[in-house]
């Protein structure tokens, strides 16, 4: 799936990113301005698809003088559907959060950063996610194991794209804020909450301990589950 701009995934034409457009617009839209939100193809381009588009009744065109204005008719049959594809960004990390909610071995904080959380990235891209578990909770404990690979899975499952899980303890986290590790800025700027505590109340507790044998990294991918 393409992180920046999911609804290519079904339209990869130009039809796609300006159906997104509209389908997030509250209001009525020249050509111009939905190219420039479109940020691809020419003025002319997205002109002949809007044409098209309310050829077929799923964009209504309103003369405003000097203009026509574009917007989606929501009351059609399609509508729902593009508006559903232009938002499945939001599906994913709902589907994901859900699956978190299920977890027999709750985690402390989870979210997804990275081109996820940005918005932008392509077909390529990881899907990135932040795992924090308990203090009391051992690293190779294999039920919280089963579930991180399980949610990998869905990942997949659900985009096609890498999954990419980065798993550390709660102490293990208070050293990364500790030592201001640049790596917090790749965490929270941006960031989707997922479950748990927000990532922002998880100040450092107790004694610092040593991080890096049991924080892990782990990535999954399509090919490697097809081989």
């Amino acid at each position: 799936m393409d992180l920046k701009l999911p609804i290519s995934t079904v339209i990869p034409s130009l039809d796609g990113p300006v159906l997104q457009v509209l389908a997030r617009a509250g209001e009525g839209l020249s050509g111009r301005e939905v190219h420039k939100l479109a940020g691809q193809g020419s003025v002319a381009g997205v002109r002949l698809v809007l044409q098209r588009l309310a050829a077929t009744g799923l964009v209504h065109v309103d003369d405003a003088g000097n203009s026509l204005l574009y917007c989606l008719n929501r009351k059609h049959l399609v509508a729902p559907v593009v508006e559903f594809l232009a938002d499945l960004r939001t599906a994913l990390v709902q589907r994901l959060a859900d699956e978190l909610t299920t977890w027999r071995l709750p985690a402390v904080h989870a979210s997804a950063y990275g081109a996820l959380a940005r918005a932008d990235g392509d077909l390529e891209s990881d899907v990135e996610l932040l795992l924090i578990r308990p203090d009391d909770l051992d690293a190779n404990d294999p039920l919280w194991n089963e579930q991180a690979a399980n949610l990998m899975q869905t990942v997949v499952d659900l985009t096609g794209n890498p999954a990419h899980v980065f798993e550390l303890s709660r102490t293990e986290l208070a050293d990364h804020l500790a030592t201001e590790d640049p790596i917090l800025n790749d965490w929270i700027h941006p960031t989707l909450h997922l479950a748990g505590l927000p990532l922002n109340t998880l100040h450092p507790v107790g004694e610092q301990a040593e991080v890096w044998p049991s924080t892990r990294s782990t990535t999954l991918r399509l090919s490697t589950l097809e081989s």
